[in-house]
């Protein structure tokens, strides 16, 4: 019994974390989005420049963060947040409105939904 009891809490422990995940880095005034991108990918992209924190369902997308404001795993030598060490690391994600990646443009080129080569 005192088993089953552990595992419960793990488990609601483990829920509670997973549900409460959230983006963390922000995006910065460098990225644009293409002209050929549809309007709620242009809509939804202004307001997280704006501040609008992300929520739902969302987007990995690599290439976009500064400096120190990626989400998660920015490559060999890295762990998670805050880790990247260039702006628009490649190997380096963020998360960003769902469906919007693809259209996203840094300085460095486009960003991409996988590590970029």
């Amino acid at each position: 019994m005192k088993n089953s009891n552990s595992i419960k809490n793990a488990l609601l422990v483990g829920c509670t974390i997973a549900a409460s995940q959230m983006a963390v880095a922000k995006p910065n005034d460098q990225l644009s989005v293409t002209d050929s991108a549809p309007e709620e990918v242009k809509v939804a992209v202004q307001e997280w420049k704006e501040g609008k924190r992300l929520r739902g369902r969302k987007d990995k997308c690599y290439g976009i963060a500064l400096a120190g404001e990626n989400d998660c795993k920015a490559g060999a030598g890295t762990s998670c947040e805050g880790t990247s060490t260039v702006d628009f690391q490649k190997d380096a994600w963020t998360f960003s409105p769902k469906g919007s990646c693809e259209f996203i443009v840094t300085p460095h080129g486009p960003a991409s939904k996988k590590p970029i080569a």
